[in-house]
């Protein structure tokens, strides 16, 4: 009689740029997520019985999967816009849920210039208003210096994106950056040389998109895929898809 192998624990990655209204005087755009969807979303995740995990145990479970829950969530947000304090950390707080803001470090303070002309302008979090996130449980991690595709990027520049960023967020904020999301979702096109930087710089782990609601158990712990969540993203029916 053989014994059956135990199931590895599966964890859901939800990727969030912005919640709350689109700011006055601009266009309709699919990233913007309203602050009571966002809310019923955290009460659907707890009511299916997902478990939210902070930074910390997300990255020691990527060591020692045995020390996760069987079923388990991270909520991260690409871009750190200041919205995030008024629309999504009281929400966080009251469901008890920690997450992570990746921040592109030149932006800090500044606007989301990078998106000129394709997204709504919106002011990026300060370093003090980064610590206040931080205080509510949700950590800032790297998100690169100025929101670069890597693909378009030489060695020396992935240098810099991917290491001068980790230096500023932990200058800034003292504390240790080890996870990295790639701006655009772009992780170059030589991973394996980007894989290499990242591990040399203390990385844990790199998240990307992956397009397709899946539940993630990581195979390469720089290439993690996350589930993009937009306006017209129906969880309910994603979470039935898997």
């Amino acid at each position: 009689m053989t014994s059956e192998v135990p199931k590895a624990p599966e964890v859901l990655i939800l990727g969030h740029h912005k919640i709350g209204p689109i700011p006055e005087g601009y266009w309709e755009s699919w990233y913007y997520v309203p602050e009571a969807v966002f809310a019923d979303q955290l009460r659907l995740l707890r009511e299916r019985g997902y478990a939210f995990l902070d930074l910390k145990t997300f990255l020691d479970g990527i060591d020692r999967p045995g020390v996760l829950p069987p079923k388990s969530v991270l909520i991260t947000f690409d871009d750190a816009y200041r919205s995030l304090l008024r629309h999504a950390l009281p929400v966080m707080r009251a469901e008890r849920c920690p997450g992570v803001v990746f921040v592109p470090t030149s932006f800090v303070g500044g606007t989301n210039a990078f998106d000129q002309g394709k997204e709504p302008l919106e002011a990026i979090c300060t370093w003090e208003e980064l610590v206040e996130l931080e205080r509510g449980g949700v950590a800032v991690q790297s998100h690169g210096v100025f929101h670069r595709a890597l693909s378009e990027l030489p060695v020396e520049e992935l240098e810099i994106e991917i290491g001068q960023s980790k230096r500023e967020i932990e200058e800034n904020l003292k504390r240790p950056v080890e996870l990295y999301s790639f701006a655009f979702g772009d992780n170059s096109k030589e991973p394996a040389v980007v894989e290499a930087i990242l591990r040399r710089h203390g990385y844990r782990a790199a998240m990307l998109y992956g397009g397709a609601p899946v539940p993630l158990v990581p195979e390469n712990r720089y290439r993690i895929t996350r589930i993009a969540l937009g306006s017209t993203t129906d969880l309910a029916q994603e979470l039935d898809s898997l």
